[in-house]
């Protein structure tokens, strides 16, 4: 069975409270709901995992790998400042797609470099929640289930 590792980065717990404008009245709670269905769905399983502290990210990424065949990241600001993140990720030589819920290229200039995208399977970004079940979507194909 296909496993992917979903990890929500710093300040995703406040979904649905934080900027309703630019992320959304989802909460996290309802975007792993969903990502659960749509998992079931696609015949795969998801683990997911959020924190606020780089650290937690980055042992969660080492410990997860041989469980996992893969990981949808949301990784929040790490995204543009955490090189820390990439090499984790480079590090446990599984795909991974970056998510976020807000077009990045649409927001302030310091949000339009992503340290992660260059090594990613595949980048989702704008539509809100549904970034996430496009990012599983595109993931699972990626590993030749879908």
């Amino acid at each position: 069975m296909i496993r992917i590792g979903v990890i929500h980065g710093p300040n995703l717990r406040l979904l649905g409270t934080r900027e309703p404008e630019v992320y959304g009245k989802d909460t996290l709670e309802d975007v792993n709901r969903r990502l659960g269905e749509a998992a079931s769905e696609l015949g795969v399983e998801i683990e997911t995992f959020q924190s606020n502290h780089e650290g937690e990210i980055l042992d969660f990424i080492e410990k997860a790998a041989p469980r996992v065949s893969g990981f949808l990241i949301n990784p929040g600001a790490l995204t543009h400042t955490s090189i820390a993140l990439l090499d984790a990720l480079l590090g446990v030589s599984r795909p991974f797609v970056e998510v976020h819920l807000s077009n990045t290229a649409r927001r302030e200039r310091f949000r339009h470099h992503s340290y992660l995208a260059g090594a990613a399977a595949g980048v989702v970004h704008g539509f809100g929640a549904h970034s996430y079940l496009l990012g599983l979507q595109g993931l699972v194909a990626r590993l030749g289930k879908g």
